[in-house]
C-alpha cells in the first residue's frame, strides 16, 4: 500500500482510538480522503481495530454510500422518490447521461463520472434533487443539467460549483407551539433541573408526549424504563435517520432548531441518568456537520453541555454519528447496530434497547421531533402540554407536505387537524389521494379527507405526499414497491425475496403482460411477509399495493383489459382476505421504531 493511504488510514484510526464500534465513522472518513475502500484499505482498517477482515468488509458492503470498488471523481445520484419523478427527474437524469456520453448506473470509461439513482434524499419540497459526491443539490432544471455536464467535463472542483445549487431551504409554512416556541438556549434545561430529574420525568409522563417517529410509544414510560434498567452506563440516541420517502421535518429541525434538539437530548439524559448522547444523522445530511458541530461547541462554552452543566452536578455531552445510505437504520435496534460499527440489521427483541441497547447498556432512542417537544414540557409543564391536540394525542405534529401542492414545505398543527385542512393550506387542487406517513403508512382517498391526523385516527411520522387527478396511483405503488425491494436488509428470506417478487410483478403489470394471477401472487406475498418477516419493513412493504388496489382499483384493472379470458380469482374476496390479514402497527410507523 502506498505511503499516503497508509498515513491517512493511520490518522483516522488514531483519531478514533482504534475503536471498532466507531467503524462507520472510520470508513466514512477514510473514503472521503481516498475516494473508495480498496481491499488493502479494508485490510489495514481491520488490523487497526483488531477485527476480522470479513467483519469489516461486511459492514462496508452493507451500506449504499460505501464503495468497495473504484468510483468516479464525480458520483451523481438522482433522488428517485415518487415526488421527484413527478417533477421530471428521470428525463433530467437521462439528459445528463446523454451529455456525458454515459449509460445510467455505469462508470464512464475514463473513470470520471457515474450517474445513478438513490432513494429519497429528504429534499422532497425542493426537488428534483441530486447528490453529487453526497452533497445535496436541489431544484434541478434542464439549464442546471447543461451546466453540470460542462462542470464535470472540465473537472471543476465541487467547491467551485455555483453556491446557489447547494442552498437547502426550510420552507416552513405554518408554525405552532413547537416551531414558535420562544425559548432561549438553556431555559428548558434550567426549568427541568430546578424541578429535579424525578419530578421532571413525572411532568413528561403527565404531558402525554408520545414518540414522533411514527409508532407513538409513550415518551415518559420509555424514559422511566431506561432510567430504572441496571447498567454501568445509560445512553440517549437521537434518531435523525429520516429515510422514509416524503419526510423532511427532521432536516428542518436540525437546520434551524438545533439548539432545541440538543437541549431535548440533554433533558433526556437528565431524566434517564445518561452522560452521553449520540445523534445518528442520515448520510444524505452530511452537509449539516459543520453547522451542528458549531452549535455543540457553543453550547459547551455556555455550560449547556459537558461537565457540571449550569454549574450543577450533571455531566452530559453529545457526539454526531453518520449513517451511510440504509433506510433500515431508521428502526431503532438496526440504528444501534450501525452505531456499533455493524451492518444495520434489526435485532431480535426482547431485549429492547431501553434495557439492553447501545454497547448492551440501557438506551433510549427518540426521534428528533420528540426530543425537541420535550423542551416545551420542561418549560411549561405536563398539564400545559397535555391541553394541546386531542385527548389521546397531546401536542402538535410537524407535517412534511410535498407533491401536487402550490406550497410544499413544513406545516405544524395541533393533533386533530383534518387531511382536508392541510390540503387547503398547502394549496392542493383536484386531489385524488394522499400518502400519509410514507410508503409504509396509509393511502387516503378523496372521500376520506375528513379524517384527522392523530393517534386515534391516522398516526404518522410526518410524511404527507399529495397526488392530484393526473397521477396514476398504480405507478405510485410501483415506485414504493421498488423502494422496499431496494431497501430490504436481506436478513430474512420472506422480506428479501418477497419484496423483489412484488416489484417484478408490478413491472409485469406495467408492461401489460400481467394477469389476475399476478395480483393474487402479490397478495400471497403480502400475507407471507406479514406473518414471517423479521422486522417492520417486510410487514409494511405491501401496504401501498393493498391500499391502492383497494381504493384505486381501475388503475390496476385497465392493465388487465387486453386479456381475453376471465379473471382466475375473485378480486373482492382477495381484498377482503388481505384486509383481515393486514396487521398494521397502531402507528402505521415506518419500521415500527417504537418512537
Amino acid at each position: 500500500m502506498p505511503d499516503a493511504p497508509e498515513k491517512t488510514i493511520a490518522a483516522v484510526l488514531a483519531r478514533h482510538k482504534g475503536d471498532g464500534t466507531r467503524l462507520m465513522q472510520i470508513l466514512r472518513e477514510v473514503q472521503e480522503e481516498l475516494g473508495w475502500l480498496a481491499p488493502e484499505t479494508i485490510t489495514e482498517i481491520a488490523r487497526g481495530i483488531g477485527w476480522p477482515r470479513a467483519r469489516v468488509e461486511g459492514t462496508a458492503a452493507f451500506y449504499s454510500f460505501f464503495h468497495t470498488r473504484p468510483r468516479g471523481k464525480y458520483c451523481v445520484l438522482w433522488s428517485d422518490n415518487i415526488t421527484d419523478r413527478m417533477l421530471g427527474n428521470r428525463d433530467l437524469m437521462l439528459a445528463l447521461c446523454k451529455k456525458l456520453w454515459l449509460e445510467p448506473a455505469r462508470l464512464s470509461e475514463d473513470g470520471l463520472v457515474s450517474v445513478n439513482t438513490t432513494s429519497c434524499t429528504g429534499m422532497c419540497d425542493q426537488g428534483p434533487a441530486v447528490l453529487v459526491n453526497y452533497r445535496a443539490i436541489t431544484r434541478m432544471t434542464p439549464e442546471r443539467v447543461d451546466q453540470m455536464a460542462e462542470l464535470i467535463r472540465n473537472q471543476v472542483p465541487l467547491d467551485e460549483w455555483p453556491a446557489d445549487w447547494f442552498r437547502v431551504e426550510d420552507n416552513i409554512r405554518r408554525k405552532d407551539a413547537l416551531l414558535d416556541h420562544g425559548l432561549v438556549p438553556g431555559e428548558a434545561l434550567a426549568a427541568a433541573m430546578e424541578k429535579g430529574s424525578k419530578a421532571f420525568l413525572d411532568e413528561v409522563k403527565a404531558s402525554g408526549l408520545r414518540g414522533r417517529g411514527g409508532a407513538g410509544f409513550t415518551t415518559g414510560m420509555k424514559w422511566e424504563i431506561c432510567r430504572d434498567a441496571p447498567g454501568s452506563a445509560h445512553y440517549v440516541v437521537c434518531n435523525a435517520d429520516e429515510g422514509e420517502p416524503g419526510t423532511f421535518k427532521d432536516r428542518v429541525l436540525l437546520t434551524s432548531y438545533a439548539d432545541l434538539v440538543f437541549e431535548g437530548m440533554t433533558l433526556a439524559g437528565y431524566a434517564v441518568g445518561a452522560q452521553k448522547g449520540l445523534l445518528y444523522l442520515r448520510g444524505e445530511y452530511r452537509y449539516m456537520k459543520d453547522a451542528l458541530e458549531a452549535v455543540l461547541a457553543r453550547r459547551r462554552g455556555e455550560k449547556l453541555l459537558g461537565s457540571r452543566i449550569l454549574d450543577k452536578d450533571f455531566t452530559f455531552d453529545i457526539e454526531i454519528h453518520f449513517g451511510a445510505g440504509a433506510y433500515i437504520c431508521g428502526e431503532e435496534s438496526a440504528l444501534i447496530e450501525s452505531l456499533e460499527g455493524k451492518p444495520g440489521r434489526p435485532r431480535i427483541r426482547p431485549p429492547f434497547p431501553v434495557t439492553r441497547g447501545y454497547l448492551d447498556q440501557p438506551t433510549t432512542v427518540n426521534n428528533v421531533e420528540t426530543l425537541a417537544a420535550s423542551c416545551l414540557v420542561a418549560r411549561h409543564g405536563g398539564a400545559w402540554y397535555a391541553k394541546l391536540g386531542t385527548a389521546k394525542s397531546a401536542g402538535t405534529k410537524l407535517m412534511s407536505v410535498s407533491g401536487d401542492v402550490e406550497r410544499p414545505g413544513i406545516y405544524e398543527y395541533p393533533y386533530g387537524v383534518t387531511v382536508a385542512q392541510i390540503l387547503a393550506d398547502a394549496g392542493a387542487r383536484d386531489t385524488q389521494a394522499v400518502q400519509v406517513s410514507g410508503p409504509s403508512g396509509v393511502c387516503v382517498a378523496a372521500e376520506e379527507f375528513g379524517r384527522r391526523i392523530c393517534f386515534e385516527d391516522i398516526p404518522t411520522a410526518g410524511a404527507f405526499m399529495v397526488f392530484d387527478e393526473s397521477r396514476d396511483m398504480f405507478e405510485v405503488a410501483r415506485n414504493f414497491a421498488h423502494f422496499f425491494a431496494h431497501e430490504s436488509c436481506g436478513f430474512c428470506t420472506p422480506c428479501r425475496v418477497g419484496t423483489q417478487v412484488v416489484a417484478r410483478l408490478m413491472d409485469k403489470l406495467a408492461e401489460n403482460h400481467g394477469s389476475p394471477y399476478d395480483i393474487d401472487e402479490m397478495f400471497k406475498m403480502h400475507r407471507l411477509m406479514q406473518g414471517a418477516s423479521h422486522c417492520g419493513l417486510g410487514n409494511s412493504a405491501c401496504n401501498p399495493l393493498f391500499d391502492t388496489l383497494n381504493k384505486f382499483r381501475p388503475a390496476y384493472e385497465r392493465r388487465l383489459k387486453s386479456l381475453e379470458y376471465e379473471p382466475a380469482f375473485d378480486l373482492d374476496a382477495a381484498l377482503s382476505q388481505a384486509r383481515q390479514m393486514t396487521r398494521r402497527d397502531d402507528a402505521g410507523a415506518h419500521l415500527s421504531n417504537e418512537d
